[in-house]
């Protein structure tokens, strides 16, 4: 138990003495005063363009159709490719700002807002189950378009509370697999908790040809990465950077957009099934290719 858990029960018994609270009810889990509710799946979604919010392409459809099949969340917990910090942090906002972090496109899709309610409920509650890692609230980030790019065609009616948990870039994939592995439990309180980024993301390469080809070392990553996944080979996946040497750094020049696939592996149980969607490449080097895991 860490020592500002160890302070805050302390505090919490020397408050229940005093006003004659059982011991018992002030000792409960995180989240115990929450309602249970069915356990939700797990996405991973690989979000490509921004510009994939608006347009009436396949990755827009299937975004619309996955909100339609699944549980309705109590929130949304959406760990986006697109919040780098020094040290990992939650949003803590009631009323989360949508940032419109990109440029050169177009006027359209800076208008787009996704005015979704925050979850300071759910934010505390992430923070206490996580005792990996210290776990900082946030007031000042909001909802970047890894999160509402994908959420808008997703739940349009934007009536869902949604609350984001950053990536602490420095820190190696066990790390975000660990932290992952204890956020299971917001699972069984109605939260749907997704890892926006992409299997493979390589902008320095893109092809603007619009030729439909795909790079070899494309791919190679894209192939084996599912062949671990479909083995559960975790292992491996956390060793990946060692094992695929320079296919590894071809598909990720900066990993950013793989790191929240460590999350939502860390979330998936013994007895789960990972269903594949999307499992195209576009532009040549960024793979589409997402994952529902239930």
């Amino acid at each position: 138990m860490q020592r500002r858990t160890l302070i805050k029960a302390g505090g919490l018994l020397a408050l229940a003495q005093l006003s004659g609270m059982s011991t018992l009810s002030v000792l409960q889990a995180p989240g115990s005063e929450l309602a249970p509710s069915e356990r939700m799946p797990v996405l991973f979604i690989g979000h490509g363009s921004p510009m994939n919010a608006i347009d009436d392409n396949a990755y827009h459809k299937s975004w619309q159709a996955l909100g339609k099949k699944l549980p309705r969340p109590q929130a949304i917990l959406s760990i986006s490719a697109h919040w780098l910090t020094t040290g990992t942090k939650v949003t803590g906002m009631s009323h989360p700002k949508t940032i419109h972090d990109f440029g050169g496109f177009p006027k359209k899709l800076f208008e787009q807002e996704y005015p979704a309610p925050g979850s300071p409920e759910f934010a505390n509650l992430t923070r206490e189950l996580v005792n990996y890692s210290h776990i900082q609230s946030d007031d000042s980030w909001g909802l970047d378009h890894g999160t509402w790019s994908v959420l808008l065609p997703m739940y349009p009616a934007a009536d869902i509370p949604v609350y984001q948990l950053s990536l602490d870039y420095d820190q190696p994939p066990t790390y975000h697999y660990e932290i992952g592995k204890q956020l299971s439990k917001l699972r069984d309180k109605g939260v749907l908790i997704i890892g926006s980024g992409n299997l493979v993301h390589n902008l320095r390469d893109i092809d603007w040809s619009g030729s439909g080809k795909v790079y070899d070392w494309a791919q190679e990553f894209d192939t084996k990465f599912t062949d671990w996944m479909n083995k559960g080979d975790h292992t491996s996946i956390l060793n990946y950077q060692k094992i695929l040497g320079k296919t590894a750094t071809m598909a990720h020049p900066s990993y950013d957009h793989l790191l929240p696939l460590f999350y939502v592996l860390g979330l998936q149980q013994k007895n789960e099934h990972i269903t594949y969607f999307n499992d195209t490449f576009d532009m040549a080097s960024i793979s589409m290719r997402s994952m529902v895991i239930r």
